[in-house]
């Protein structure tokens, strides 16, 4: 099965599929402890490879999932944005990851807006949801910033409770 990943624009961002050429900012975040720290990192170059191709592949197994973000100014990747469904998880996830250079400048945030923007119109989502390990206050912090409300408290999977919160659509 094929799908047609959408890009979306922004004012300072593209939105676009995870290509070939974004491996050397997902090997360079992933090698980085202190930045992938909260999304499974460090990775060996072999294990942010197959991040990237889990990121594309989504697409074709959920119809949704991450985008690359470009920096329209510098045409340079600063991150990934996106809705992930992982096998074996109990709810879907609005997620993201910024580069450390360039953090702190909204990207995160104008990312997540587009994609929840999409996931409510042309998504198919009647609710988009996130959720983050309680020690990542920079993610509580931005889905608050985005509205969000927490729904549930679960424990995940990897043994991991988190609150989750009911993200609402974007104007």
């Amino acid at each position: 099965m094929s799908v047609a990943i959408p890009t979306l624009h922004t004012q300072r961002l593209i939105l676009r599929a995870p290509q070939t050429d974004d491996f050397a900012t997902y090997h360079d975040f992933f090698a980085d402890a202190e930045a992938s720290g909260f999304y499974g990192g460090p990775l060996n170059p072999a294990a942010a490879w197959r991040k990237l191709a889990i990121d594309l592949g989504h697409w074709a197994l959920r119809g949704y999932g991450m985008w690359s973000l470009i920096n329209r100014d510098g045409a340079r990747m600063v991150g990934s944005c996106g809705i992930v469904w992982p096998e074996g998880w109990p709810r879907h996830e609005l997620t993201w990851w910024i580069t450390p250079d360039a953090r702190r400048r909204g990207f995160a945030e104008e990312g997540s807006r587009a994609a929840i923007a999409w996931a409510y119109s042309a998504g198919g989502f009647a609710q988009v949801e996130t959720h983050m390990n309680d020690a990542n206050d920079a993610a509580r912090h931005l889905a608050e910033k985005l509205g969000g409300v927490v729904i549930a408290r679960a424990t995940f999977p990897d043994g991991i409770a988190r609150n989750v919160y009911r993200l609402p659509a974007q104007g």
